[in-house]
C-alpha cells in the first residue's frame, strides 16, 4: 500500500466505536500527532447499537448517518485493510499486502466475532455484526419475508424485535424455555417472550444442528430433527473476542487482551480497548464487555493515556435496549444464577428494578422501564462491594420505581 506511511505517532488497529473513540482522546490531548485507522470492514466506524435498533426503526435512518468520524478529523483511516502481524519489539505492523509501517503507540480494538454453528455465513445466512451485515439483511427482509432468527439473547431478541416491526414474518428459535431467560427472572423473561408472540412471532425451541441455503433460501435443521424453512436466517449465539493478533504477538490474553487499568497490554506501548480488551473494573473485578458504552468510554480513556495523559479508566460501564414498548437500562452482571431481588411497581412488569447478588454483593442491576438511575446502580454496586447486603429484601425501595 504505497500510499501509506512508514510511520504514524498512534496506529488504531480496528475501525469500530473503540478505535474512534481512542481519536477523540488522541485529539483531545495531542492535536498534531499522526494517527492511522486500519480496519478490516468496508465501512469506516459506525454507532454499532443503531444496526440493530435505529436502523430498523426510524424511517430515513441510513448507515452513513450513524458514522462516528466527523469530516476534517485528522486520521488516516483506512478502510478493508487487514492487519497480518504486529511485532512489540520492532514497533511495527505489517498490512496484509506486506507493507510494515512503525509505531509510536498501538491501540487493538479488533474487537468481536460472532460464533459460528451449524452452517457458514452466505448471501442468505447472516451472522449479524457489521453494516455490511445490516445491507444483506436489509435487502432479504423485505415486507412478508420469513426470516429464522437463531437466539434469544441480546443481539437475537433486538433483531427479531426489530424484523417483526417490519412487517417480517419471524420464527425466534430458542435454545431454552423463554427470551433471555439466562439474564431476566422467570417472570420478566415470560412477560417479554409474550410480547414477541403478541407481534407475531413463531417461537421454536431447540439447538441448531445443522442446515443449507440456496438461492431460493434456507432450511435449518434442529438436534430434535425438528425443520424450518425460510427466506434467510440470522445467527445471534455470542461472540469470541478476536484476539489472533494479540496471540501472535506474544500479548497475555485470557478471555481476550489483558490490560491494566491504565488499559496497558503486556508489551510497551500496546493497549487495548473495546470488546477485545479483558480490564480490571474497579467495582465488579476482571472482566470483559461486549456493549457500547463501554467500546465508547474505553477507547476515550486509551486513546488519552496514549497520548500522554496519566488516568486510570475507572468506570463500569452501562447497557440498554428496547424491545417493543418496554426499555431498560443496566449494569454489571445480569445472571440469574445469582441471586435475584425483584422489586415491581403496582405487582406487574410495566416498571421495575431487578439486582442480582452474590454473597452480599450486588453485582448487576436492571432497570426496567425505570430511567436516569444507572448512576445510583452503580453507587450501590460500589458500597455493597465492602458493606455487604446482609438482608436482600431491604434492598426493595433502594432504587426508585418512578
Amino acid at each position: 500500500m504505497s500510499d501509506v506511511q512508514d510511520h504514524y505517532d498512534y496506529v488504531l488497529v480496528g475501525a469500530g466505536m473503540a478505535a474512534a473513540s481512542a481519536l477523540t482522546g488522541i485529539r483531545a490531548v495531542d492535536a498534531s500527532g499522526t494517527v492511522a485507522m486500519f480496519g478490516a470492514e468496508a465501512d469506516p466506524p459506525l454507532y454499532r447499537p443503531d444496526l440493530s435498533k435505529t436502523l430498523w426503526l426510524k424511517d430515513g435512518a441510513t448507515p452513513e448517518g450513524s458514522t462516528l468520524v466527523e469530516e476534517g478529523v485528522d486520521v488516516d483511516l483506512r478502510t478493508r485493510v487487514e492487519v497480518a502481524t504486529i511485532s512489540p519489539a520492532e514497533h511495527t505492523v505489517a498490512l496484509a499486502d506486506g507493507t510494515t509501517v512503525r509505531y509510536g503507540r498501538l491501540l487493538l480494538a479488533t474487537g468481536a466475532q460472532p460464533r459460528t454453528v451449524g452452517l457458514p455465513a452466505g448471501p442468505r445466512v447472516v451472522y449479524y455484526r457489521t453494516a455490511a451485515d445490516y445491507r444483506t439483511l436489509r435487502d432479504l427482509a423485505r415486507p412478508g419475508a420469513h426470516v429464522i432468527v437463531v437466539g434469544g439473547g441480546y443481539i437475537g431478541s433486538e433483531i427479531a424485535a426489530a424484523l417483526s416491526q417490519n412487517d417480517v414474518r419471524v420464527t425466534l428459535v430458542l435454545a431454552g424455555a423463554l427470551v433471555q431467560e439466562a439474564m431476566f427472572p422467570e417472570g420478566l423473561a415470560r412477560h417479554v417472550t409474550d410480547a414477541f408472540t403478541a407481534h407475531g412471532v413463531e417461537i421454536v425451541h431447540g439447538l441448531l444442528a445443522g442446515g443449507e441455503a440456496t438461492d431460493e433460501g434456507v432450511s435449518l435443521r434442529l438436534e430434535d430433527g425438528t425443520e424450518l424453512s425460510g427466506d434467510a436466517t440470522v445467527i445471534g449465539v455470542g461472540v469470541t473476542p478476536r484476539t489472533g493478533l494479540a496471540e501472535q504477538a506474544g500479548l497475555t490474553v485470557d478471555d481476550g487482551v489483558v490490560v491494566d487499568e491504565r488499559l496497558r497490554t503486556s508489551a510497551e506501548d500496546v493497549y487495548a480497548a473495546g470488546d477485545v480488551a479483558s480490564y480490571p473494573d474497579v467495582r465488579l473485578g476482571r472482566r470483559r464487555v461486549e456493549h457500547a458504552d463501554n467500546a465508547e468510554k474505553m477507547g476515550e480513556a486509551a486513546g488519552r493515556v496514549m497520548a500522554g495523559a496519566d488516568a486510570a479508566y475507572d468506570r463500569t460501564p452501562f447497557f440498554w435496549s428496547d424491545l417493543y414498548d418496554d426499555g431498560y437500562e443496566a449494569i454489571g452482571e445480569l445472571s440469574t444464577r445469582h441471586t435475584v431481588v425483584e422489586d415491581w411497581k403496582d405487582g406487574g412488569h410495566g416498571a421495575g428494578v431487578v439486582y442480582y447478588l452474590d454473597g452480599g454483593a450486588v453485582r448487576g442491576v436492571l432497570l426496567w422501564n425505570v430511567w436516569d438511575s444507572v448512576p445510583r446502580a452503580r453507587e450501590l454496586i460500589e458500597s455493597s462491594a465492602t458493606t455487604p447486603i446482609s438482608e436482600p429484601g431491604s434492598l426493595i425501595g433502594r432504587i426508585p420505581l418512578g
